[in-house]
């Protein structure tokens, strides 16, 4: 059987799109010296709270996805009895 590939088995579109997510964080840390954000928490009144915000989920996102992977992942005849 013939795999199909997707957008995200080149190498250099999940870099283009890795890219796309810090150009758009640094997009949020500018946008944040001409919006007043008005926080419900002392911590959302700091300067690039948001931005710093984002950027810990992402890299936290990519890190449970790798363990979950391990923890989920079975061999490909699993299921072949």
């Amino acid at each position: 059987m013939k795999k199909e590939l997707t957008i995200f088995d080149n190498p250099q579109n999940v870099k283009r799109l890795r890219f796309g997510f810090f150009i758009a964080l640094a997009v949020v840390l500018v946008a944040e010296l001409f919006v007043d954000m008005h926080g419900e928490f002392e911590v959302d009144h700091f300067f690039g709270f948001y931005a710093v915000y984002g950027f810990i989920s992402y890299v936290l996102l990519i890190f449970v996805a790798k363990l979950l992977r391990k923890i989920i992942m079975r061999k490909e005849d699993y299921y072949d009895q």
